[in-house]
């Protein structure tokens, strides 16, 4: 990370920033204060005045992860308005992301988000928006919104954390199944709208 940050002027984000780096670096093992302060170059105890140990530490680095996803992924969907389009490059996105940043893919996808929590609720209200946008010309009702919501998101994590796990062993191209399993989501969207509740 270049030269240690000197405890008096270390910021929180210094930290977070520090802790995505081991990370990266090592995966979810090097999420803590004493593996953090010896990237940063200082004692432990500079850390505690601004995260208070290592489920704050985190947490912090949970969140600062949601925000890249949701910025990653707006980036990738800027400009497209065709709800397959949309669930196309959402999908492409994440799965870019998870690929890109496997350990930290693992820690967002860990974390819980609330809406209860004034942290959290606003990372859920931008993905609810995307997902809304997605599936806004389909004019589901509320209930029938919220399954569909969650098939797509069940459906999209569920393949990437299978194949980070290696599960996918069959000769096959994963790349073409993710584009079925794609597909196979806009059908299963349209059969959601069209049942009863």
């Amino acid at each position: 990370m270049g030269r240690p940050v000197k405890e008096k002027s270390l910021t929180q984000q210094d930290v977070i920033n520090a802790a995505i780096a081991c990370l990266d670096q090592e995966g979810e093992a090097a999420l803590g204060v004493n593996r953090v302060a010896r990237e940063l170059g200082i004692k432990p105890p500079a850390i505690y005045k601004h995260l208070d140990g290592n489920v704050a530490l985190r947490r912090a680095v949970a969140l600062t992860i949601w925000q890249q996803y949701i910025e990653w992924s707006r980036q990738q969907t800027n400009g497209l308005e065709d709800p397959q389009a949309l669930l196309r490059a959402g999908g492409s996105a994440t799965r870019d992301f998870a690929r890109s940043y496997p350990h930290r893919y693992r820690v967002m996808t860990q974390f819980q988000l609330n809406l209860q929590d004034p942290e959290t609720a606003p990372l859920i209200q931008e993905v609810f928006r995307f997902l809304k946008r997605v599936l806004q010309s389909y004019n589901l009702s509320e209930t029938k919104l919220i399954d569909a919501m969650r098939m797509v998101n069940a459906a999209i994590t569920g393949f990437i954390t299978i194949e980070q796990a290696g599960l996918m062993t069959l000769e096959r191209s994963t790349d073409a199944s993710y584009e079925v399993m794609i597909d196979a989501l806009v059908v299963a969207i349209q059969h959601i709208q069209k049942v009863d509740s």
